[in-house]
């Protein structure tokens, strides 16, 4: 896994999204609702509510919000109930492009979807036709600036929680598990005080595609753009070397 810690990338994403805290707030709320939905309000009951509470505290989403999002979820029997939807496609040179979506209009979110794709001068595909080339693990990234525990201590905690792998990069750690498992090593990290950039179940591609045209990689952030825009789309995965 060495020398491909994004996590430059998740601190270029967190600057975005702090510029946009509607669109993570939103995604983060359905996720709530979702969660609330299949396994009930209480997170000490629910583990992939403890998972979604995580990703909003590493998103600066107020206890409030939270707090808020799970009782309008557990009280409103008629809430609107969200899919969840997985789009497979190319981008600009072949590369692999996966969307997940929580919607509540399935046909308007493959219609923005496709027309992302499109105008990416990329195409949507059928299921399965580039997920293969992802492995789906849960992935810890830690801020060694943040982190106050010794890296050979972190990784002996990580491993006996559970984690597959244990890397450290120039400026992180990257801790990988089976997705079963997620849950577990996240929880016992939290419970030791240690603080994680981005804790979360993803798709982490087994090869890297680097792009040298340069219309090539407008078309393709054109794409990625216009699906960040989309309140429907939850997360991106790609196999861009950016």
């Amino acid at each position: 896994m060495s020398g491909h810690s994004k996590f430059a990338n998740i601190k270029h994403k967190k600057e975005k999204n702090d510029a946009a805290k509607g669109k993570i707030f939103t995604i983060i709320g359905r996720e709530i609702a979702v969660a609330v939905k299949e396994g009930g309000a209480d997170p000490n009951n629910n583990s992939k509510l403890r998972d979604v509470i995580a990703k909003a505290k590493a998103n600066n989403m107020p206890n409030d919000t939270i707090e808020r999002g799970i009782k309008k979820a557990a009280g409103n029997a008629n809430a609107v109930n969200y899919e969840q939807v997985t789009y497979e496609g190319y981008g600009p040179n072949g590369i692999a492009i996966i969307v997940e979506a929580l919607t509540d209009n399935k046909n308007r979110t493959a219609a923005n979807v496709r027309s992302a794709f499109t105008k990416g001068n990329g195409s949507v595909g059928t299921q399965g036709c580039v997920s293969y080339m992802f492995d789906k693990k849960g992935q810890i990234i830690v801020d060694k600036e943040e982190c106050e525990m010794d890296p050979d201590d972190l990784m002996m905690l990580a491993l006996d929680a559970g984690a597959e792998d244990f890397a450290e990069e120039e400026d992180s750690f990257e801790i990988l598990t089976d997705p079963d498992s997620f849950s577990q090593v996240r929880q016992t990290l939290e419970e030791k005080g240690i603080p994680m950039a981005q804790a979360e179940v993803t798709m982490i591609p087994q090869t890297y595609v680097t792009l040298t045209d340069e219309d090539a990689v407008k078309n393709l952030q054109r794409t990625l753009d216009l699906l960040d825009e989309d309140d429907d789309v939850q997360n991106v995965y790609h196999n861009w070397e950016e």
